[in-house]
């Protein structure tokens, strides 16, 4: 919706910093709540990194970084009433990964038997342990899921109503026996590396597997940590019940973020873009709006910080207002990457050696460049070593192949999540070693699938530097903050404030930082906004 200057007030019941998916979220909820909610954008689109973009023109859409979705909960969907706002998630197809020798797997194809002879091919024993691995992951992902839907306790303080939250922490915990407590423990702390070793022994097989442990983090497979970001990319689902499914968004991610947005101004929220903030105004300890670069002003009461906390805390804000021991937080928070996204438009499917009659629906999942754990592994080292992987992994899919609106018939998008360059390459450009790289990726795909480089009709090409400078997304991370163990629930983004609140009062937060976030979930925002609206209950 296009806004007159004369559409705007001065004050407003609450201001959103950032309209982000979890930005336009939390406005929405308090739009609902019956709150007058301003939300300023920065660019000229919301969404954030859930946007849907035309860089080669109106006949092809691609998600520019963002590319699948799960992990929403039915409760956002349902409060928000997205489905009646566009919102439409087909769920993806099977996996399928291709390897140099011409042998491949398709996998998550539903198909039991199916599954066994695959995986038989590269190990019996691998075959045999999978439903048993996926059986005990499941049972640790039933009690640990509900917790991305509860607000961290503030774990160490002694007050009563903390005391309360983490006792009952506990007792939502109770359905882990004393292994099972000892599993989530490890899953936690480990590595995925460590932990597939202990279930599988093809490389080939734990390669493959190892993607959901390393995507969108600046760890290889052999970092403890990794394998909670694996469970992270495992326990969410599209609707359908099955733990882990992913899906596309008809339209493209943007058709996400532009559902969310479309249900928060029908609640009544105003929505501004190119508006970006400058300064976040306080007095006497207590926000009293915003300033933007343009010099207008905002006020309200209420202000909540949808973006990155280090521009949040140390840009936006007077530091004098904050604790020296939150600063400091901010200031060692890490948001190192090394993601470089790749989409390109494509005149015709890929045709792989291994199996080259692969049909669109068998082609409608991952489609993964990855030969063995230790490759990615390599290109980890590669990139931590100062220098762009020799030979990157991606982890790709084509989403036209069930979503004919993002490009004409005969032609399709595919869209390349890869990794690594190094996590310094966000403070600068590397245009040329960029291009290089991709380069390297295409070539890779092309290796299994001759013809795949001369079907590529257009490519874009997104660095960290470009991802921090467009995007916000600060050293290039998807997550707004790594997800190590160190950086996850009740120190999400800085112990004591885990709640969604911050050291100044009316100000909160719920950036990917914070905790639920990671992935385009909605959680950080439902839960900001049950936060504010519980305060602005007890205020009252």
């Amino acid at each position: 919706m296009d806004l007159k200057p004369t559409d705007l007030k001065q004050t407003y019941d609450a201001i959103i910093v950032g309209g982000g998916h979890n930005g336009l979220v939390v406005a929405a909820y308090l739009a609902r709540a019956g709150l007058d909610p301003l939300v300023l954008e920065a660019r000229p689109v919301t969404g954030g990194a859930a946007t849907t973009e035309t860089p080669w023109g109106p006949d092809f859409k691609v998600t520019a970084l963002s590319y699948v979705m799960s992990l929403m909960p039915p409760t956002i969907l349902n409060d928000l009433r997205l489905h009646e706002h566009g919102y439409q998630v087909i769920p993806m197809g099977p996996s399928f990964v291709a390897f140099p020798d011409g042998r491949s797997l398709l996998t998550e194809t539903g198909d039991p038997a199916h599954e066994h002879a695959q995986l038989a091919a590269f190990s019996p024993k691998d075959a045999e342990n999978m439903p048993k691995y996926e059986a005990w992951l499941r049972g640790i992902g039933d009690v640990l899921s509900p917790l991305l839907m509860k607000t961290p306790p503030n774990v160490g303080s002694t007050r009563p109503r903390d005391l309360l939250e983490q006792l009952r922490l506990a007792w939502g915990m109770r359905g882990l026996s004393t292994r099972g407590a000892a599993d989530a423990v490890r899953l936690f702390t480990m590595s995925v590396s460590d932990l597939l070793d202990e279930w599988f022994e093809s490389p080939e097989v734990k390669g493959m597997m190892a993607i959901n442990g390393v995507i969108g983090t600046w760890a290889g497979p052999a970092e403890p940590g990794t394998a909670y970001v694996m469970m992270h990319h495992t326990i969410g689902d599209v609707g359908d019940g099955k733990m882990g499914s992913w899906g596309y968004p008809v339209g493209g991610m943007g058709a996400v973020s532009a559902a969310i947005r479309s249900s928060a101004e029908a609640f009544g929220a105003t929505v501004l873009t190119d508006a970006p903030v400058a300064r976040i105004l306080v007095k006497n300890g207590r926000v009293t709006g915003v300033a933007l670069r343009d010099g207008r002003e905002f006020q309200a009461g209420t202000v909540v910080a949808a973006t990155h906390p280090r521009i949040t805390f140390l840009d936006q804000l007077d530091r004098t207002h904050l604790p020296d021991d939150f600063v400091a937080d901010i200031g060692r928070w890490r948001s190192r990457s090394g993601v470089v996204k790749i989409n390109v438009a494509l005149s015709e499917l890929p045709k792989f050696t291994a199996n080259p009659d692969l049909t669109e629906e068998q082609l409608s999942g991952s489609v993964e460049l990855c030969h063995s754990i230790e490759y990615v592994e390599q290109a980890f080292q590669d990139a931590r070593a100062g220098r762009a992987a020799t030979a990157p992994f991606s982890d790709s899919v084509i989403p036209s192949t069930l979503d004919r609106t993002l490009c004409p018939d005969g032609t399709h998008i595919m869209s390349m999540f890869t990794q690594w360059v190094p996590h310094t390459w966000a403070d600068e450009p590397h245009t040329e070693e960029l291009d290089a790289y991709a380069d390297r990726v295409i070539e890779g795909y092309d290796q299994l699938a001759p013809g795949f480089k001369a079907s590529v009709l257009h490519r874009q090409v997104i660095g960290p530097h470009q991802m921090a400078e467009e995007y916000g997304l600060v050293g290039g991370n998807i997550f707004h903050g790594e997800l190590s163990p160190d950086q996850l629930f009740h120190l999400r983004p800085a112990p004591g404030f885990a709640d969604y609140t911050t050291p100044v009062k009316g100000l909160y937060q719920c950036s990917s930082a914070t905790h639920g976030g990671g992935g385009v979930t909605g959680i950080a925002g439902y839960l900001c906004g049950k936060r504010v609206l519980k305060d602005r209950k007890w205020w009252r």
